[in-house]
């Protein structure tokens, strides 16, 4: 429910109709249909049966929604004044996808760069997964992510890959640089080319039997290394 409240409330015209379940015994649905009343949203009530075939895990909403813009990399890297950047080398599962970009959110990532191909596309999965955030984040798509890679290196962002076994630790690195944290898929971590492209690779240390963490939970690892490091500074 909180994914759709993000969405109408700040892109309230990418919302074509929302559904809602008719026959729930409580109809926590007020805030929703005040804002959609607000913004002139159409608003239709549906049995459960006819929402569990728009979305299983609808919880009694469902927001039929025109695709997200996709924002420019010149508009992002003008963006900020000391970019913070996180791109995601073949992250297929929109789960995954839903949960990196709530945690970038979350850190104060400046914008995502995702390849056109390899990857999973901005589903309601991942508007759902994201808890809303997705409405908060620039999302960069582009061709080629080892270009786009050289490209951002030319304007002096550093790269730092994230990959097990890598030489230092994710710690052993001064983040109060622009700075672009690079991600693999789980399983099969970065590609060659793109570890090539990047100006360090660093590792996150396990200690457990189990030998790896999912992607989220890296990236969180790293991204909040970046938040910590440079309120440090700031602050």
């Amino acid at each position: 429910m909180h994914p759709v409240l993000e969405i109408i409330r700040n892109s309230p015209k990418r919302i074509h109709k929302i559904m809602l379940q008719r026959d729930m015994k409580k109809h926590p649905f007020k805030e929703i249909l005040l804002l959609a009343r607000k913004e002139n949203i159409t608003v239709v009530w549906a049995p459960k049966k006819r929402m569990d075939r728009e979305d299983s895990r609808h919880q009694g909403v469902v927001a039929f929604v025109s695709s997200k813009e996709f924002t420019s990399l010149d508009s992002l890297l003008f963006s900020s004044e000391l970019p913070f950047l996180l791109l995601l080398d073949r992250i297929e599962d929109p789960q995954n996808l839903g949960a990196l970009v709530r945690t970038a959110e979350g850190a104060g990532v400046d914008g995502i760069i995702l390849p056109e191909r390899h990857s999973a596309g901005l589903t309601t999965a991942v508007h759902t997964v994201s808890a809303g955030a997705l409405e908060h984040m620039n999302i960069t798509r582009v061709k080629n992510l080892a270009r786009t890679m050289d490209a951002l290196r030319k304007k002096e962002i550093w790269l730092v890959g994230a990959e097990e076994g890598g030489g230092k630790f994710w710690y052993e690195f001064d983040y109060n640089v622009p700075v672009g944290i690079v991600m693999g898929s789980e399983g099969k971590g970065l590609r060659r080319i793109i570890k090539e492209k990047c100006d360090e690779i660093l590792s996150i240390p396990l200690g457990g039997e189990v030998h790896s963490l999912n992607v989220a939970s890296a990236a969180s690892v790293f991204l909040f290394e970046v938040v910590r490091q440079r309120k440090g500074k700031k602050y």
